[in-house]
Parts: C-alpha cells; sequence; structure tokens
C-alpha cells in the first residue's frame, strides 16, 4: 500500500554536505512527495528526487552569503525546495517558503510537521505581498529555483532583503539576452550580479548555473510593484 514501503536512502556522496540525521530528515520528506496526491512536483520517484531536488539544492551552499544568513526567503518555493533542504542543511538559520498555490503550501507544512523540521516556516502568499507587509528587508538571503527571469527575480528579491544580501537564483544555460536585460535593469532595482557559477557537475542538470545577485543600497521606492507586474512587464 502507499506509504507503507520506505524510501532506500541513497548512499553518501562525496562533498554532499548532510549528516546522518539529516539523511534521514530529508527522506522523510522525499517520502511524502512520493505518496503526495496533489500535484505539487513533476518529480516525486525517489531516486530522481535526489539528483533533481536535494543535490541541486544543496549547491546554493556554495554561495557564502546563503550560508551565512541568519534568515532566508525562498520565492516560488513549489514542493519546498530549495527551502526544505536548506533549512536541514542550516539549522541555526530561518527558512521560510513563500508559495501562491495553497496545495503546494499544504504540502510543505506537512513535510515541515511530519519531519520535524523546526527552522522552517511556510507563507501562503505572493512575495510582492510579503515584501509590502513585515517582510521588507528582513532577510540576509532569498533564494528562486527556475521561477522567472533573472530581471523579475531581481525585482522580487530586491524588497525582502536587507542592504547587502545576496540572490541566488538556480537556472538552466547561461542567456545572453536574459543577462542584458538584468544589466538595464539593475540600476532601477538597486541588484548587481555578483558572480554565475557553473554546478552542472553537481546538480541535477548538467546545464545547471546559479547566479548571484548583491542588493547595493536602500530598497527603490516604487518596489514592490503590484503582485504580477514584474512578470508582465520586467524592468530593463
Amino acid at each position: 500500500m502507499v506509504g507503507d514501503e520506505k524510501v532506500q536512502d541513497v548512499p553518501p556522496l562525496p562533498g554532499l554536505p548532510l549528516d546522518g540525521k539529516q539523511r534521514a530528515t530529508i527522506t522523510r520528506v522525499l517520502e511524502l512527495l512520493r505518496d503526495e496526491r496533489a500535484s505539487v512536483s513533476s518529480v516525486t520517484d525517489p531516486g530522481r528526487a535526489w539528483r533533481a531536488h536535494v543535490e541541486d539544492s544543496l549547491t546554493g551552499l556554495e554561495v557564502e552569503g546563503l550560508k551565512r544568513a541568519s534568515r532566508i526567503a525562498d520565492i516560488g518555493s513549489g514542493a519546498g525546495f530549495p527551502a526544505l533542504v536548506l533549512a536541514v542543511a542550516l539549522p541555526e538559520s530561518q527558512v521560510a517558503a513563500i508559495e501562491s498555490v495553497g496545495r503546494k503550501c499544504e504540502f510543505i507544512q506537512r513535510a515541515i510537521e511530519s519531519a520535524e523540521i523546526a527552522n522552517a516556516t511556510v507563507r501562503n502568499t505572493r512575495s510582492e505581498e510579503l515584501a509590502a507587509a513585515d517582510g521588507r528587508e528582513a532577510y540576509g538571503a532569498v533564494t528562486a529555483r527556475a521561477v522567472g527571469r533573472l530581471s523579475t527575480l531581481a525585482e522580487l528579491a530586491s524588497p525582502l532583503l536587507k542592504d547587502n544580501g545576496v540572490l541566488v537564483a538556480w537556472k538552466g544555460k547561461r542567456d545572453e539576452d536574459e543577462e542584458q536585460q538584468l544589466a538595464r535593469a539593475s540600476d532601477h532595482l538597486a541588484m548587481q550580479l555578483e558572480d554565475v557559477l557553473a554546478v552542472g557537475d553537481r546538480a541535477g542538470s548538467k546545464h545547471r548555473h546559479l547566479y548571484v545577485l548583491r542588493k547595493q543600497g536602500p530598497t527603490p521606492d516604487d518596489l514592490p510593484r503590484r503582485a504580477g507586474m514584474a512578470k508582465k512587464r520586467p524592468k530593463g
């Protein structure tokens, strides 16, 4: 029956920064993902999920600004990745999964409770709404995994970040047009591209890149814009 069989643990991989207890916690999350009947992720097979979700999420730890942040917001969190993995890997950090789709928030909440991830929370809201309320300039790091163009992600992250905070955006192949659009928008968003890390050999996708953007200065007065505008009419 569904749920009776445990997910087979994956042998430790070189460089995977999780101890036995942390691996067991993530295994429990993947069991719940395997058994979930609501549509929260296209990858639910445990073996594939370790590569596509867990190892991919852990590449973010190569960014020092993310590792050292005491508060992290993961926007467009989906089924909880990278938020839940980062919370397990960084037990001293508080990680908020920001997701607007209710069924996905319900799954994340069940995973938090069942796997006992005490430093993770879920917020059923849009990032723009959070930034207009108690989330404004409240986070040392923002993460975003495959949820939009770079200029859109930079706009959504800027009002959530403290000065000198970092955005880590998980992307696929590098796109010159997208990078140029970001460059044109940067001064309007108080966000500057700091680094691009090729992590495909350590992630679930061979073309995976991490874009690291740094918040420089106060949040522009016109941010956040109305929900959805960053995607419909991106700056740049």
